[in-house]
C-alpha cells in the first residue's frame, strides 16, 4: 500500500514540525519496507524531500513568466518534490486547469495525484491519465469517520469505472480502515490529522501501516 501523509497547514506540522514529522515517517517507512509519500507546505519541500519522497498540496496551472504569487511547477520540483496532489477539496480547481497540469508535470518528470468527490468526477479526470486517482467525499474529510467504513461502495464504483491506480482518504484513522480500503481495491491512503496532529506520529502512523 502507498501510503500519503497531508501535512496541510498544521502548526504541528510546519518548520521544525515537519521536520520531526518527516523523521518520523521516514522512519515507520525504513522500518515497515513502506511507501509512504510526504506533503508538506512549499516552503517546508526542501528539508522534508531530503528525508522522504515528496509532493507537493498543489501546483497552478501557469508557466514560466510574470506570474507573481503563483506557484510554478519548475520551481516545486527543484525545490526536491517528485510529485504534486491536485484538486484536493481545499483546493479545489477546474478540469481544463487539471489537464494543463497533468500535461505540464509530465512534461517536466513530475507525478500527478489528482483528488475528486464522486464517481462522475473520478471518470472525467481518469480521462486525463493522471498517475494517481484519489477518491475523498469532502463531508468526511477530517470526521475520524472512514471512507471505507462509511462509503465502501463508493470506493468499489470508482475501480470499476477507472484504470487509473487509485488511492482513498477522508477518515483513514485506523489499520483496519486501511485493511478495508486495500479490500475495496484500493492501492493506498490520503492521511491526514489522524498522524499530523497525533502526540506521537511515528507511533500512530506505524500501527496504521499493513
Amino acid at each position: 500500500m502507498l501510503y500519503v501523509i497531508n501535512f496541510k497547514t498544521y502548526l504541528e506540522a510546519t518548520g521544525d514540525g515537519a521536520t520531526r514529522l518527516a523523521n518520523a515517517i521516514k522512519k515507520v517507512s525504513e522500518e515497515t519496507n513502506s511507501e509512504i509519500i510526504a506533503c508538506p507546505q512549499f516552503t517546508d519541500i526542501p528539508k522534508v524531500s531530503k528525508m522522504v519522497p515528496t509532493f507537493s498540496q498543489h501546483i497552478d496551472p501557469i508557466l514560466p513568466g510574470p506570474s507573481t504569487g503563483h506557484i510554478l511547477a519548475e520551481a516545486v520540483k527543484e525545490a526536491g518534490a517528485v510529485g504534486t496532489l491536485l484538486n484536493h477539496s481545499e483546493k479545489r480547481i477546474s478540469l481544463e486547469e487539471i489537464d494543463f497540469l497533468i500535461k505540464r508535470c509530465r512534461e517536466i518528470g513530475l507525478k500527478t495525484m489528482v483528488c475528486c468527490s464522486n464517481v462522475e468526477e473520478c471518470e472525467k479526470i481518469s480521462k486525463l491519465k493522471p498517475d494517481y486517482i484519489a477518491i475523498e467525499p469532502p463531508d468526511l474529510i477530517g470526521t475520524g469517520r472512514s471512507i471505507s467504513k462509511e462509503r465502501p461502495g463508493l470506493i468499489t464504483d470508482v475501480r470499476r469505472t477507472v484504470d487509473i491506480p487509485l488511492l482513498c482518504g477522508a477518515g483513514i484513522s485506523s489499520r483496519e480502515d486501511v485493511e478495508k480500503a486495500k479490500e475495496l481495491g484500493a492501492v493506498g491512503v490520503l492521511i491526514s490529522s489522524e498522524v499530523v496532529e497525533s502526540k506521537d506520529p511515528y507511533k500512530t502512523l506505524k500501527e496504521m501501516v499493513i
